[in-house]
Order: structure tokens, then sequence, then C-alpha cells
């Protein structure tokens, strides 16, 4: 083991700089080149591909900081080992900031509707801003195939269906792609999410026309996996799995797999 300075990064959007906490200095241990996160902030952490990756770190043995809405969902977030759950609005950008002090990296699925709003932008926007300002360098971005240079992936009739959520889920992918240049940023763009066990069958592709499904946990693991792999950084990724059929997976097209190790 050995340990990675990690310094403070510079960015070039931070409206909320002047009225906040300065970035922290982060140390992350490495292990066979590889960082090792120990404190890791996970916003959209209650639910789908959000809550299959605390469980993940959790039982990985990392600490994890988890906003909520509920107290029930808090009080689920507090019972799993090493979570803690803290109640909390993605949409309150210094709730976000002040539950984010203090980790080395941080993951964000936030999406869906909340009180009439969007998540989609609004919330992860904040995320990677209070990540930027905070100095933490690590930030994974799981948004949806269909999103930005992925958009002619997706069939027509779904990419029309769900064309609002894939806008907003593409600002948020834009903002680490233009105005955080200097942080170790990661994009993974799922296919259709199935709510199904793991099949260990799933690949990460850097090929932007890939589609097909993909079951929620698969697209955990993977999230986890690209977390820790220096190979990932300032990379987007697709995330299917060949070995579900389904409406949107083309019979016998094959794409290439991005190998972690």
């Amino acid at each position: 083991r050995v340990l990675a300075f990690l310094a403070p990064i510079t960015v070039a959007f931070q409206p909320h700089a002047a009225f906040h906490r300065p970035s922290s200095r982060l140390y992350v241990e490495e292990i066979d080149g590889n960082p090792e996160y120990k404190k890791v902030f996970v916003a959209g952490g209650t639910k789908g591909v959000g809550k299959c990756i605390v469980d993940i770190l959790s039982k990985e043995g990392v600490e994890v900081i988890a906003l909520a809405r509920t107290d029930e969902a808090v009080d689920s977030l507090n019972a799993m080992p090493g979570v803690k759950g803290i109640k909390g609005d993605a949409f309150d950008y210094k709730s976000v900031e002040d539950n984010m002090w203090g980790c080395d990296a941080c993951i964000t699925t936030l999406g869906g509707m909340t009180d009439d709003k969007r998540v989609d932008y609004e919330g992860n926007n904040n995320v990677i801003e209070a990540a930027g300002i905070l100095g933490v360098t690590r930030v994974v971005l799981v948004t949806s195939i269909g999103c930005g240079d992925s958009k002619d992936a997706a069939p027509p009739a779904v990419f029309e269906a769900l064309k609002d959520v894939l806008k907003d889920k593409e600002k948020a992918e834009r903002v680490l792609q233009r105005y955080y240049t200097n942080m170790n940023w990661t994009i993974i763009r799922p296919g259709g999410l199935k709510s199904e066990p793991t099949t260990g069958k799933a690949i990460l592709t850097t090929d932007n026309k890939a589609i097909g499904s993909i079951h929620r946990e698969d697209v955990a693991l993977l999230t986890v996996d690209a977390l820790k792999s220096f190979k990932t950084k300032q990379k987007v990724l697709s995330v299917i799995d060949p070995s579900i059929g389904g409406n949107a997976a083309v019979e016998g097209e094959t794409f290439e797999e991005f190998v972690l190790s």
C-alpha cells in the first residue's frame, strides 16, 4: 500500500465558492496502483441502483454517507453496517455540501421526479459542484444510454418517451466534461434497467452505439468497480448485459468490453 496525495482541484465553474468552506486535502490509499476510497458520499442511495451501490460499499467495509428525504429511508440506511443515512435533499445545495465534507469520493445516481421537480440535472449539478468546491476529486455520475453521443443508440421510440429525462441527465454530464477538467470523473450510462438478480455477465464499453438491457445490481457492481480503477479517469462508459435479450438489444451485435484490470 502506498499513499497517493490528491491536491484540491481548481474548477472553472464555482458559483457557490465565495460562500462555503475551502477545499480539503485528501489522502487516498492505493492497492496495486488503484485507489481505495475509505469514505464515499452516495446521492440517490435510497432506491434502485443507488441502494445497490450503498449495499456493495457497506459489505466492502467502506464508510458511506447517504442523503434521504424521509425518516423511514434514513432508518433503512442506518441499519446497514458503516452507512450513515442523513435526512437531506439533493435540491438543497448546502445540504449536499455539508454532508459531503470529509468524503474522498462521491457517486450520484439521482433521477426522477420529486415534488413535481426533476432531479436529474439540478440535484446532480449540486453534487458535482459541491465535490469541486470541497476538493472531492473522484466523482462517478450514473446517467443513461441516450445521453450525449449515445443518442443514436437508443431506439427512436424510447428516446422520444424519455427525451426530457435524457436532456437533463446530459446537462449534468456536460457540467463534468466542460468545467471540471482537472477532476477524476467517470460517467456510467446504463441500458434498459431490470430489477432481477445479478448475472455477472454485464460489461462496460466505450462504444457509444451500445444498447441493451442490464440488471440494476450489475450496474451497481460495475459502478463500484469503475470507482476504484484509475483506467476510468474521464471516461464515458456504457454498461449493458449481452446475455439479456430485450426489445432494445440488436440480435447478433457485439460490443468491445472496456477492461478495468
